[in-house]
């Protein structure tokens, strides 16, 4: 994670939960923030296996400029610095090795521009951890399969055993979670975020 130190301008990572990775990050981060150079901007992807590291949890949050977002898509471990410079899984042919560098630039931009996608569809820290509050709950996943599947809402409260009035408050509460307009748009938006089962 050397690399790290290397950037003048931005580094983007993914941590898949790898306690070894996280450790390696954290250093490097600490030597960061030590050198005294805040002008980078650092990027942490991480997978919700990721949100218990000391990383994530102490170091990020002290580092100048950093930003942690969090998806339930699975990622591999990667790193990319300034748009030139990749550091990706080594192939696991038993050499031991961490990762191997790429210094194409067309390689490491197009691994920047699929990590800046990741980035857009992720959610903030804090963001992620209130809506897995009440939308991972039993009654807020059976709510959120209903609204994805386009249940009315009459047929939704008798398949949940509540009253009508007691399913569309949880309907509006869910609606308001997710920022959506819209009950079709709620159930989309909790697929996007794999908020849903069969979506995890």
């Amino acid at each position: 994670m050397q690399l790290i130190g290397r950037a003048k301008q931005r580094a983007s990572i993914t941590l898949s939960g790898d306690g070894a990775q996280a450790a390696e990050v954290a250093a490097a981060l600490i030597r960061h923030g030590d050198s005294g150079d805040s002008g980078v901007t650092i990027r942490l992807l991480c997978t919700s296996k990721a949100l218990d590291t000391p990383l994530v949890r102490s170091v990020a949050p002290r580092t100048p400029n950093c930003e942690i977002r969090v998806t339930e898509v699975d990622l591999d471990e990667a790193l990319v610095v300034d748009g030139r410079i990749a550091l990706v899984p080594a192939e696991q042919d038993g050499a031991g090795g961490r990762g191997s560098v790429l210094e194409d630039l067309a390689t490491a931009r197009t691994l920047e521009l699929l990590l800046a996608d990741a980035w857009r569809g992720a959610l903030l820290l804090a963001e992620y951890e209130r809506l897995s509050g009440r939308l991972r709950t039993e009654v807020g996943q059976r709510v959120l399969e209903r609204l994805y599947g386009g249940c009315t809402d009459v047929v939704a409260a008798r398949e949940l055993r509540v009253s009508l009035r007691t399913y569309r408050r949880h309907v509006a509460e869910i609606m308001r979670d997710l920022g959506a307009s819209s009950r079709f748009q709620a159930g989309v938006r909790a697929a996007e975020l794999r908020l849903l089962p069969e979506c995890g």
